[in-house]
């Protein structure tokens, strides 16, 4: 059984409907308000310290990190690579690090990490810089790179990264993104730094 209520318009009497209306707008609005503040509120980079097991590396990272390993073969030998990588504000950050056996292989484990690196977003020619840490071991192939390519779906990215050393342990840090936000990218380098 339907109930149907029908308005009554007399002079003077807004009617139950069109009174009901301003308050569903009100509260609409102020639902609205409502989203508009805890987004504002939630930050694009959250910024969180991550130390890697077997490493006295530490990196502050915007987003929270996922933490993978994998075997890998570089320099001709078979070892685990460790990553730690998150998503934020449209960019990946990642650090990985490789434990080597031999000291003469740091080189030309800097020099595949860096090829490599290029090659998974189809670069161009890298423009590399020298660069620096404290703590890190002297290599000429300590650089950082910044390149344009593509992903395998066809979007164009730009990487940034960095290779360095720290006696047999040979580190990447990488920034990957369509147009990485250029303050949260000096940021992610300038946070890494090695511990006591």
């Amino acid at each position: 059984m339907a109930i149907i209520v029908r308005q009554r318009r007399g002079a003077g009497s807004p009617g139950i409907m069109r009174a009901m209306k301003p308050a569903r707008t009100r509260q609409g609005l102020l639902a609205l308000i409502a989203v508009a503040m805890l987004w504002a509120c939630s930050p694009t980079f959250d910024w969180r310290e991550a130390r890697f097991e077997g490493s006295t590396l530490v990196a502050m990272f915007p987003c929270r990190p996922d933490h993978r390993v994998r075997p890998i073969e570089l320099a001709g030998q078979r070892t685990t690579m460790q990553m730690d990588a998150c998503a934020a504000g449209g960019a990946t950050f990642a650090v990985s690090i490789v434990e080597l056996t031999d000291p003469a292989l740091v080189a030309t484990a800097l020099q595949q990490l860096r090829a490599v690196a290029v090659a998974n977003v189809r670069g161009d020619a890298p423009q590399a810089v020298a660069w620096q840490l404290a703590g890190t071991t002297p290599n000429i192939d300590t650089t950082r790179i910044s390149t344009r390519g593509q992903l395998p779906d066809g979007a164009t990215v730009v990487e940034h990264a960095t290779f360095f050393a720290r006696g047999t342990k040979v580190h990447q840090a990488s920034v990957i993104g369509a147009a990485p936000d250029r303050e949260a990218l000096e940021a992610f380098f300038a946070g890494l730094k090695f511990v006591p």
